[in-house]
């Protein structure tokens, strides 16, 4: 199984609210996780990631997408971990 860890869009029209979640890669985007990692605000550029759950799941094999990926880099995680990847 390919384990993502992805946003998941909600919120309302034209504010969007994203929840960063860990998933199966092969289903939709609005559909059942593994996880909920945290929250992020784009447009107030503010949220709550787990940081710590967001490394377990690297660890065990998870591929970030590329916002995914970007968002944990402004919430602390570490570079020298994501180069070990």
């Amino acid at each position: 199984m390919a384990v993502r860890i992805r946003l998941q869009r909600g919120g309302r029209k034209k504010h969007p609210v994203f929840r960063m979640v860990v998933v199966d890669s092969r289903k939709p985007r609005e559909s059942d996780y593994i996880e909920y990692i945290g929250t992020y605000d784009p447009i107030l550029k503010t949220g709550n990631i787990d940081v710590d759950k967001a490394k377990k799941w690297l660890l065990r094999g998870a591929q970030p997408s590329d916002r995914a990926l970007k968002i944990l880099k402004d919430f602390g995680l570490e570079e020298e971990f994501l180069a070990k990847k």
